[in-house]
């Protein structure tokens, strides 16, 4: 049994939380945070504290903060020699203290609060500085996952880069799609079912193939109209923006 102790209870770890307690490899021995939070009530034998000088022994230590304060919450903490990772895929693994072995668990999935997910096919990207730390974290992961693998610092940098095209500037399309939708009164259930097609489309096609649209076919007449019933003009640059890289690269 792998003992974990988490950080921070935002997004990632409160499901980290619930994921890990549903495995008989893997249990959250107790949970740090800085304001006081309600675990369920099957999860009294949890501790809880907000005092770092109570956090207690563990296998492994992850933190879940925000990226600009893991550096500092790191170096706060009074663990020495333990395994400290963190869940972040913009941060390096040098954010860490030197004062722990140093580590990352990173879910590379979207999290919400609100909505539970399955781990099952979540990858969970690790590194770690040594075989043998690496060789806990691949455990941890598989006790929740079927996707671990061993990424670098600088592989998942790129990585989380993409994320944030395919996820975060695709969700923000959404509220744009909805937004104009909204202002005639309109559903956004029904751009649903075109959402749904275009995920499932990649997998048989790469996106390249799949793109479809008027950028894609110079179709010059569409897009004038388009640009002119655009009244905001951050949508409309957005359009332009995303229509002119387009253009480029079907050329």
């Amino acid at each position: 049994m792998i003992n974990v102790i988490l950080l921070g209870f935002g997004n990632v770890n409160s499901h980290l939380y619930k994921a890990f307690k549903n495995s008989s490899q893997a249990t959250v021995k107790q949970v740090f945070n800085r304001s006081k939070i309600d675990l369920d009530s099957s999860s009294q034998s949890i501790s809880f504290t907000d005092k770092i000088s109570e956090i207690e022994e563990a296998d492994v230590y992850i933190i879940g903060i925000p990226d600009d304060a893991i550096s500092s919450f790191s170096e706060s903490l009074v663990l020495r020699n333990k395994l400290v990772v963190h869940t972040s895929g913009g941060a390096a693994m040098n954010v860490l203290s030197k004062n722990n072995r140093r580590g990352i668990f990173y879910p590379l999935q979207t999290f919400s609060k609100q909505r539970e997910v399955s781990f099952k096919n979540i990858p969970i990207c690790i590194e770690a500085e040594n075989a043998s730390d690496l060789e806990i974290l691949q455990k941890l992961g598989e006790t929740i996952s079927e996707n671990v693998i061993e990424i670098s610092s600088e592989e998942r940098a790129k990585l989380h880069l993409a994320a944030v095209f395919v996820n975060n500037f695709t969700n923000y399309l959404y509220h744009i799609g909805g937004d104009i939708l909204n202002k005639e009164k309109l559903s956004f259930d029904l751009l649903k079912p075109l959402i749904q097609e275009t995920a499932l489309k990649i997998e048989t096609l790469s996106p390249k193939e799949a793109q479809t649209g008027p950028a894609k076919r110079n179709d010059v007449k569409t897009i004038e109209k388009h640009l002119n019933l655009l009244d905001d003009s951050n949508y409309r640059k957005v359009y332009e923006l995303f229509t002119d890289a387009l253009k480029n690269n079907f050329k």
